[in-house]
């Protein structure tokens, strides 16, 4: 999953540590003008000079996500309501397989409203597969089809033993480290700790002295003595739950939900609960689609007349193949136009289920926002899923699409312009990811009426999803694939050498990173959305349908 708080997080055991300090970016970058100094999207230009006077129609946005908190300030407003259904009276109103179902649906969950919050990765889950078929077979005796799968399972084997076995010993020094500082912050007895306190502070015990180094160098760069033991603590937790769930194949929370896993179309479990245990990554996300932008508070989404449908299906670890699929199912079944999806992972062993939902999703006019991911490398269409190249399916692969043409993949930009504009994280393709948008220092709601910062291709996404949404609110005539099309046509070029993602000084062209070579501009997209004649059938710019919902009934294809 990309919402990994820890992402890129480099503790270096010697010299300095550089934990999550980053210098000031406007709140509201994203939204602004390059004219600003930064490399915004230029929604508010969009509004003033464009859009300014139009009124567009209400478009539903699904966040495949882990959760929303659909009572934040910012969203309460603007989240989808399922008017057919009756809150809380326990039966299923609608009649479309899921109870309660008010603001979306969550997948990781089971009718007596228990929650999974973490679970394995996807190599974790294939490790264990193939162990439990292959452990103690010798490997000369097996099939030809088999030995494929056997080498499949020494290489998962070799991830998840090394993991571990790193993660063990981590784990234990850093969970060291912050016990020391804590002890330290008990020894100086001080409300506020300042740097010439940790200076004058002297021991002899060798973790303390250690503790004191790091404090010392981090403090000297401008990080409080607080940031500095909240984040050694928080990284000491984010590496035992990565041991305890990402790396364990003998964690298995699935049981819980009470599905039966191997039927791919048994997809009416879960609850209710679109909040969910952990609701910051898709709450942020959320936030940056469709914030309230005339309420006053906190900050402003991209996209004004759009209704957030909060689908629960992201863990603390990967998401399920299976979980994906139906979560873009229901999106597409309850009137979601646009869905953003902000995760990803290595391997998708069940592919050909999100194949399908994907087409059905193409079907019915709806397009899919997709986070490129962030581990700082090129991706293809085999070390990057969910991905919109389709899995083959033999003889219909010389006949069929090979790529799904309502899908767009997005990188993440840094909000300071020049060498340092593509973010260091992110990855990218000239061949697979489409463009690129704001994703660093990124502004936006958190759980319980709060706001953070937060960074990722996770949050580019959701910043292309209400560029999107804006122009199909605005321009209901226009289909999925045409606007796929207008935002790729106006991106803004930037014809400049930056530092390639994942390297130290590596320098490449921008426009090499992505299909178009270039950042997603709302005032550039709708203006060419006003010169390009809608292919939608029933929709008009005068008068056209009301809201995505109110014809979702009549687009839907048959369901995969």
């Amino acid at each position: 999953m990309f919402k990994k708080k820890w992402l890129g997080l480099g503790l270096l055991l010697a010299g300095s540590v550089a934990l999550n300090a980053q210098d000031s970016a406007p709140e509201n970058w994203f939204n602004l003008d390059p004219s600003a100094g930064v490399p915004g999207v230029s929604t508010e230009k969009a509004y003033q000079e464009i859009l300014k006077g139009k009124k567009g129609q209400e478009v539903i946005v699904a966040v495949i996500d882990s959760g929303v908190d659909y009572e934040h300030e910012d969203l309460d407003d603007v989240m989808w309501v399922n008017v057919d259904e009756i809150p809380g009276n326990g039966i299923d109103d609608d009649n479309n397989g899921y109870i309660d179902d008010i603001h979306g649906w969550n997948f990781l969950g089971n009718k007596d409203g228990e929650n999974i919050l973490h679970d394995n990765l996807e190599v974790t889950r294939l490790y264990k597969k193939y162990k439990d078929m292959f452990e103690g077979k010798d490997p000369e005796k097996l099939s030809k089809k088999d030995k494929k799968k056997y080498a499949k399972y020494e290489e998962y084997k070799k991830v998840v033993e090394e993991k571990r076995e790193g993660l063990q010993e981590n784990v234990a020094t850093y969970t060291a480290i912050a016990e020391a500082m804590k002890t330290l912050e008990e020894e100086i007895g001080k409300a506020e700790i300042k740097a010439e306190d940790v200076e004058a502070f002297e021991t002899e015990d060798p973790m303390m002295t250690y503790a004191l180094q790091i404090t010392k160098s981090l403090m000297a760069k401008g990080e409080s003595f607080e940031s500095i033991l909240d984040d050694l603590s928080g990284y000491a937790e984010y590496l035992e739950g990565q041991y305890e769930y990402h790396y364990n194949p003998d964690f298995n929370p699935r049981p819980m939900v009470g599905d039966n896993y191997a039927d791919p179309y048994d997809r009416n479990y879960g609850n209710s609960d679109v909040r969910g245990p952990d609701a910051l990554h898709g709450t942020h996300v959320a936030g940056i689609i469709a914030a309230e932008r005339d309420n006053g508070l906190g900050m402003k989404g991209v996209a004004n007349n759009v209704k957030i449908m909060s689908i629960r299906t992201v863990p603390d670890g990967d998401e399920r193949d299976k979980d994906v699929a139906a979560a873009i199912v229901y999106a597409v079944d309850n009137g979601a136009t646009v869905i953003n999806m902000s995760f990803g992972k290595g391997a998708s062993p069940r592919k050909e289920l999100v194949d399908e939902a994907v087409r059905y999703a193409l079907k019915n006019d709806v397009l899919l926002v997709h986070a490129a991911g962030n581990d700082g490398k090129e991706v293809n269409g085999g070390n990057n899923f969910p991905t919109d190249k389709f899995a083959k399916r033999g003889f219909l692969n010389l006949f069929g699409a090979k790529y799904a043409e309502n899908w767009i993949e997005v990188g993440a930009l840094n909000w300071k312009e020049g060498e340092q504009l593509a973010a260091p994280f992110s990855n990218y393709s000239p061949g697979y990811v489409d463009l690129f948008a704001p994703g660093m220092s990124i502004y936006s709601t958190a759980p319980y009426n709060e706001y953070q910062n937060l960074q990722g291709t996770s949050m580019a996404a959701p910043v292309v999803a209400g560029v999107a949404a804006m122009i199909r609110s605005y321009y209901p005539d226009l289909t999925a694939t045409q606007v796929k099309e207008i935002l790729m046509a106006s991106v803004e070029k930037e014809p400049i050498k930056v530092i390639k993602p994942g390297s130290e000084d590596d320098m490449v062209p921008f426009q090499s990173l992505s299909v178009t070579g270039g950042i997603v501009n709302a005032y550039n997209a709708a203006k060419l959305a006003e010169q390009t004649k809608g292919k939608k059938k029933g929709a008009s710019r005068d008068g056209g349908p009301g809201t995505d919902a109110e014809n979702a009934k009549d687009k839907k294809a048959v369901r995969p």
